[in-house]
């Protein structure tokens, strides 16, 4: 199946890897089908094989200024820095053993805060599996991932070995060798120092025999070779231990068959990056053209841009960038929909994630939350940038359609909202409901980094909010209420949550409530105190019949999906929540979507007949199963693994109910075709968001429901329950889990296709 407009691939994650170069690829091409011989063999065949593999040798050891040192073919980077890091504490390990510190001393090692995590990792790795007794210390960067030399200098006496980075793979950010140099020298003559030039190759000029570098690994994958070739310098002074031993190939320093197409391509790539014509990669001067090319444009498209990386300390290739109030999430999805490949941080870890680089820069959480990395290499074009401009101005365009930016350029046919949006920000959700009708609107728990969106969409969708109102108190964050309100509700009198005083009353669930008018509907508070002491519900009802009929709760943090509230707070009781639940028990439907303040499992919404399927602590006290003494008991025990809970985030609720994780039916294009065919009712659901979705249909006949409408979705299909809906999305990720949730609902029939659009054309 497809429903793409077919874009060419604009690909700007060239960090990660890079397509190979097509001479390098004939050449490859070229080594398996005429130059296949084993470079250990005699015969002629051989031969030319030996012959292309030491030519190669020669080119990389001129372009790197080797001198006398070894330059050795591997796998790639990470063989090239385990064998490097084994190779140095093979030798430094008598010098532990013969002479150990004095005992308010200890041994260590030093890597840079920002380096690749294989570093890290590795060195824990090999002391223990050598035994030496050793720490493993982070050296600071300041806040332009420049490595804190007076740290260095204090520590580096008692290293064994110092691990730094030619160039980092996030941010582009270049040490100064040279001076570096000089600090690790002064400080101690002898360490074992290694650098990373992953990234620095065809990018920054190398001599190493000029330093006293001791390692260096290589990459070819990030420099258009293939996958699987890399190569490592070795000090001609520096301590050497093979790490893998066998056949003796590479004179005994690595063993197994050499890969010659690699070494083919590398050839070629070495002789371009040798010439000074013809060749295919742009100079220095060149690429930082391109690269004010591609930030004049992403300024043009997200005024509000904050780049992460200081170009004065970075090279060329690398931007590294983030939209407030946009996620990385958002920003890839969105690149990937217009097919442009960008990354969130590195692209080594496939979970999106806070960067660790930029959280080690002291840089805010919310840029290193929403960080994207946009890299090209140094064979970039002028046409490739002019066409990676142009698209990127598409991308930005079609955020018009969302109502994510206000609609100043061709595309302006905004999807029109109505009734119940969900935005997140992390864990925490901003409720916005919309009646298209009358114009107005109501939005419940405001986020402060969602504040500019939200603006945004009320002047977008041309909406009066008719209030903004909290559930209570948070304590994780401050509200955005207060600057919403200032802008569109300065002449409404509230009380601390925002409720208006101008409010009317209503007879509800036997009581007498206040409530206000949302077009046709009414919003009712029900205080429900517990989580804090000024927790309340608010109930969207609708206004037909005699009773109201109660289309959403928003319990706040009162109820939430698989917890209750926690209830250790202050301004929290035990006693109050266990009366507020018993009160929501007779005021809801079992089947009323409960909407609350955090989803931190991607629920997106429930029920109380849901909760009670799976939260026994809810159940005894709805179903009269638990005294009120015995709850306080039981809810003190569950909010003390609360009390450690570290991080930026404040968990509101401990999870004890289970989260369904159920095995959803997966459709792959094949099987999808033919259950469509086979299959009349089968409905296909497109889960991206308008923007994405704008940039790609074509005359598809797919529902769009996007992602933050699902729980309106879920609202009105509540009778179809028996339908079967299939779920698609970009990669099929959200897809499962809004697929999941549909499913912990009831949704029987729900599915997803697999792998997404990016696997179906």
């Amino acid at each position: 199946m497809s429903n793409h407009k077919e874009l060419t691939q604009i690909y700007l994650d060239a960090n990660a890897t890079t397509p190979v170069l097509p001479e390098a690829a004939s050449a490859a091409m070229a080594a398996m089908q005429t130059l296949f011989g084993n470079p250990s063999s005699s015969h002629i065949t051989g031969l030319k094989a030996k012959d292309l593999m030491e030519q190669t040798r020669r080119r990389a050891q001129t372009l790197l200024g080797t001198g006398k040192g070894k330059l050795i073919f591997t796998s790639g980077a990470t063989e090239g820095i385990q064998t490097s890091i084994l190779s140095a504490l093979i030798a430094a390990k008598p010098l532990v053993d013969a002479a150990p510190l004095s005992a308010d001393k200890s041994y260590c090692v030093l890597y840079g805060a920002t380096e690749h995590k294989a570093i890290p990792e590795s060195l824990k790795h090999w002391l223990s599996v050598l035994d030496i007794k050793a720490e493993v210390i982070a050296i600071p960067v300041d806040e332009y991932g420049i490595l804190d030399h007076e740290f260095i200098s204090q520590h580096a006496a008692n290293a064994l070995m110092i691990c730094t980075m030619a160039v980092n793979n996030e941010t582009g950010v270049f040490q100064d060798l040279q001076l570096l140099e000089q600090t690790i020298r002064t400080a101690n003559p002898s360490i074992f120092w290694m650098v990373d030039c992953v990234q620095a190759l065809g990018k920054t000029q190398l001599d190493l025999q000029t330093t006293t570098i001791d390692y260096a690994p290589f990459s070819g994958h990030k420099l258009y070779a293939p996958k699987g070739i890399g190569f490592v310098y070795i000090r001609d002074s520096a301590p050497f231990t093979p790490f893998i031993a066998g056949g003796g190939q590479e004179s005994g320093l690595r063993s197994g068959t050499e890969n010659l197409p690699g070494m083919a391509a590398l050839n070629v790539i070495f002789d371009m990056l040798l010439r000074s014509e013809g060749s295919a990669f742009s100079n220095t001067q060149t690429l930082h053209r391109f690269r004010q090319q591609i930030v004049t444009t992403l300024t043009e498209c997200f005024p509000r841009i904050v780049f992460n990386n200081s170009f004065e300390h970075s090279v060329a290739t690398t931007i590294n960038f983030a939209v407030p109030s946009f996620s990385s999430k958002e920003i890839m999805d969105l690149f990937d929909a217009a097919n442009i490949r960008v990354s969130s941080g590195s692209a080594c870890s496939s979970k999106v994630t806070r960067s660790f680089v930029l959280d080690a820069m002291g840089l805010p959480a919310w840029q290193s939350e929403s960080a994207i990395r946009m890299s090209f290499g140094p064979a970039m074009t002028q046409a490739d940038v002019d066409t990676a401009c142009a698209r990127i101005k598409m991308a930005s365009q079609a955020l018009t359609q969302s109502c994510m930016v206000l609609a100043h350029n061709k595309i302006s046919d905004k999807t029109q909202l109505e009734g119940l949006l969900q935005l997140r920000s992390g864990a925490s959700c901003t409720w916005v409901y919309a009646d298209s009708k009358s114009k107005q609107a109501l939005i419940i728990d405001p986020l402060p980094e969602l504040q500019q969106r939200l603006d945004t969409l009320l002047q977008c969708q041309q909406l009066t909010p008719i209030a903004i109102i909290d559930t209570h108190g948070h304590a994780d964050h401050v509200s955005g209420r207060e600057v919403l309100a200032n802008r569109y509700l300065a002449e409404q009198d509230s009380d601390m949550l925002g409720w208006p005083y101008s409010s009317k009353t209503v007879s509800y669930a036997g009581a007498e409530l206040e409530a206000i008018s949302l077009g046709d509907l009414q919003l009712i508070k029900v205080p429900t105190p517990g989580h804090t002491s000024d927790s309340i519900s608010l109930m969207l009802c609708s206004t037909n019949g005699e009773q109201p009929s109660t289309k959403y709760a928003f319990c706040g943090d009162t109820i939430l999906m698989g917890s209750l509230g926690r209830t250790n707070f202050d301004s929290s009781s035990s006693v109050a929540l266990f009366n507020s639940l018993k009160l929501l028990n007779r005021t809801l439907k079992a089947d009323t979507l409960i909407c609350a303040s955090h989803d931190y499992n991607n629920e997106f919404t429930t029920t109380l007949a849901t909760e009670l399927s799976r939260n026994t602590l809810l159940k005894a006290v709805l179903q009269d199963q638990l005294s009120q003494t015995d709850f306080v008991k039981r809810k003190a025990e569950l909010d003390s693994h609360l009390n450690d809970q570290t991080g930026s985030e404040i968990m509101c609720g401990a999870y004890i109910g289970s989260c369904d994780k159920s095995a959803i039916l997966e459709y792959d294009a094949s099987s999808l075709a033919k259950a469509i065919a086979n299959n009349a009712g089968v409905k296909v659901i497109d889960i991206r968001e308008p923007h994405e979705y704008v940039l790609t249909r074509s005359k598809d006949p797919n529902q769009n429901v996007p992602l933050t409408r699902l729980v309106q979705f879920i609202h009105d299909h509540q009778d179809q329950k028996d339908q079967p809906w299939v779920l698609v999305c970009r990669s099929g990720s959200r897809s499962m889990v809004a697929a999941q949730a549909m499913h912990r609902l009831g949704f029987a029939k729900i599915s997803h296709l697999k792998g997404g659009y990016a696997l179906s054309h």
